[in-house]
């Protein structure tokens, strides 16, 4: 089902979209001033995109397999929110990953995608106990690796 979504792109980018039919997420670019070289720290890169997101709805910011794989560049919030209130423009938190080297990021860089996602909102029902469950209150690692 397509959604309709108010879109500004300030940049000299192309507009967001999909790469193939099965994409669930739209690559986004980096829309900068100057490249970014990246080693072991966190950079916030502007996309200069402004959106308007219908209520009921958010945008999620994701890493790029292939960057996260082939360069050790990821969203570090990923996925980052980007709510139906927030009109500012969208920006991308990436991060260096790899201990040695260096990553160059230039305007046009495709890095993130953006996916639609529906949100459900809660409503608390107070309780003072939960139903049993097989793990119960087994936490960290206590389903084992294999």
């Amino acid at each position: 089902m397509k959604k309709q979504i108010k879109l500004i792109n300030n940049s000299n980018n192309p507009d967001p979209k999909y790469s193939t039919k099965g994409s669930s997420g739209m690559d986004i670019r980096a829309f900068l001033q100057e490249d970014v070289v990246m080693k072991n720290n966190v950079c916030i890169i502007p996309t200069g995109l402004f959106v308007e997101i219908p209520k009921g709805y958010e945008i999620q910011i994701r890493s790029r397999s292939g960057l996260a794989a082939k360069q050790g560049l990821f969203v570090l919030n990923s996925p980052g929110t980007i709510d139906s209130d927030y009109r500012g423009e969208i920006k991308v938190i990436l991060y260096y990953a790899l201990n040695q080297g260096s990553a160059v990021i230039k305007s046009g860089d495709r890095i993130a995608q953006m996916v639609l996602s529906k949100v459900d909102t809660i409503e608390w029902q107070e309780a003072f106990d939960l139903n049993e469950t097989k793990r119960d209150t087994g936490g960290l690692g206590s389903t084992g690796i294999k």
